[in-house]
C-alpha cells in the first residue's frame, strides 16, 4: 500500500478545494465570533445539568434492579395466581364443559327438530305449493288463450269501426273547428306576445345591461382597490421581508445553529466528565472502602475463622456428637430397663402369659431333609 500521497499535476484551471467542516460552505466571521462564546457558556451550564443527568440516571438503574423489578416480577406472579390461574381453570374446568353441554343441547333441541321439521313438513309443503302454482299457471293460460284472446280481439274490431264513423263525422266539421282555434288561441296568443312578452323582455334586458355596467364599474373599483393595496400594503411588507426579516432570521438562524452545536458539544463533554468523575468516586471508594474490608476479610477474619474453625467449633462438634451419643445410649438403656421391669411386674401380678397352640405346617422343618418318596404338594403327599 502506497503511504505517500501522490502529487497533483497542475492544471490550467483553478481546482475549488473542500472546506474543512466536511463539506459544508466556509463560514463568515459573524459564525467563528459567535461561536468560542457560546460553547463556553452553554459548557458551564450543560455539565452539571449532565452530572446531575447521570446520577439520576446511575440511581434509577439501582431502584430498578433492586426495587422495581423484583417489585415488578412479585407483581407478575401474584397476578399470575389471582388471575390468570382463576380464569384457566375457569374456561378449563367450567366455561369448556358448559358450552359443550349448550352446543349438545342446541343441537338436540334445536337442529335436530329444524332438520326433522325441514324434512318431513316443509319440504311437502313446498312441493304441494309448486304443483297448485303450476296447476293454476296452466289454467291461466287457458282463460287467457281460450277466453281473453277472442274477447280482445272482438273489441278491437269494435274500436275500429267506431274510429271510421267517427272520422266521417269530422271531416265535415273541420272548417268549424280551424275557425274556433283561430279566435280562440293564436289571436290571444299573438295579442300576449305583443303587449305583455315584448315589453317585460325589453325591460329584464334593460336591468341586466344595467347590471353589467355596475359590474364593470365594480370591477374597475376592484382593481384600483387592488392596486392601492399593493402600493400601501404589499410592497412595504415584501420591502420588510426582504431587507429586515430575512436578515434578521439568517441571524437567528446562525445563533440557533451555534447553539445547537453548542449544546451536543457540551452534553459530549459533560458525559466525558460525569464518566471520569464517576470512574475516579468509584476507584476511590474502591481504594477506601472495598479494599480495605477485602484486605480485613482476607488477611484477618479468614486466618481467625480457620482457627475458631478448627480449634472451637469442630472439637465442640465433635464433643456434642459424643455426648449426643452417649446421651441417646443411656437413654435407650433406660427404656429397656423401664420395659423389662413393667415385664416383671406384669407377670408378678398376672402370671406367665398363655403360649400359643403349636400348629402342624404343612411344609416339613428345616431339621427333614426331603426324600424321594417324600412331597410337599397336596397330590402326592402322605
Amino acid at each position: 500500500m502506497d503511504l505517500q500521497k501522490p502529487t497533483a499535476e497542475p492544471t490550467a484551471e483553478p481546482s475549488v478545494q473542500p472546506s474543512a467542516s466536511g463539506g459544508r460552505a466556509p463560514e463568515g466571521c459573524l459564525v467563528v465570533a459567535i461561536r468560542l462564546p457560546v460553547r463556553i457558556v452553554v459548557l458551564v451550564l450543560v455539565v452539571p445539568v449532565r452530572m446531575a443527568w447521570d446520577l439520576l440516571v446511575v440511581a434509577a438503574r439501582f431502584l430498578r434492579d433492586t426495587v422495581l423489578r423484583p417489585f415488578g416480577r412479585a407483581l407478575l406472579r401474584l397476578g399470575k395466581v389471582l388471575f390468570v390461574l382463576p380464569l384457566i381453570g375457569l374456561w378449563r374446568y367450567v366455561l369448556t364443559p358448559a358450552g359443550k353441554a349448550l352446543a349438545w343441547l342446541g343441537h338436540v333441541l334445536l337442529v335436530v327438530p329444524a332438520l326433522w321439521l325441514y324434512r318431513y313438513v316443509l319440504t311437502p309443503l313446498g312441493q304441494g305449493v309448486a304443483w297448485l302454482a303450476r296447476t293454476a299457471g296452466a289454467g291461466l293460460g287457458w282463460v287467457y288463450a281460450r277466453v281473453l284472446t277472442p274477447v280482445g280481439h272482438a273489441l278491437a274490431w269494435l274500436a275500429r269501426g267506431i274510429g271510421a264513423v267517427l272520422a266521417a263525422v269530422g271531416t265535415g266539421s273541420y272548417t268549424a273547428v280551424t275557425w274556433l282555434l283561430r279566435y280562440l288561441v293564436v289571436v290571444p296568443a299573438r295579442w300576449l306576445q305583443t303587449w305583455i312578452l315584448a315589453p317585460v323582455g325589453r325591460a329584464v334586458a334593460w336591468c341586466a345591461l344595467g347590471v353589467g355596467r355596475f359590474l364593470a364599474l365594480l370591477v374597475s373599483g376592484v382593481g384600483a382597490l387592488y392596486w392601492t393595496a399593493r402600493i400601501l400594503v404589499v410592497l412595504p411588507a415584501v420591502a420588510l421581508w426582504r431587507w429586515v426579516l430575512a436578515p434578521v432570521g439568517r441571524v437567528l438562524a446562525v445563533v440557533a445553529r451555534e447553539v445547537g452545536d453548542a449544546l451536543g458539544h457540551a452534553w459530549r463533554i459533560a458525559g466525558r466528565l460525569s464518566l471520569t468523575v464517576g470512574r475516579f468516586l468509584g476507584t476511590l471508594l474502591r481504594w477506601i472502602f472495598v479494599e480495605p474490608v477485602r484486605w480485613v476479610y482476607r488477611t484477618v477474619l479468614t486466618p481467625v475463622g480457620h482457627v475458631v474453625r478448627d480449634v472451637v467449633l469442630r472439637p465442640a462438634a465433635r464433643a456434642a456428637r459424643s455426648v449426643g451419643r452417649t446421651t441417646r445410649q443411656a437413654l435407650a438403656a433406660a427404656r429397656e430397663t423401664a420395659r423389662q421391669a413393667r415385664a416383671d411386674v406384669r407377670q408378678l401380678l398376672f402370671g406367665k402369659p398363655p403360649q400359643p397352640a403349636a400348629v402342624g405346617r404343612r411344609e416339613p422343618s428345616t431339621g427333614e431333609a426331603r426324600t424321594l418318596g417324600s412331597s410337599t404338594t397336596a397330590l402326592t403327599k402322605d
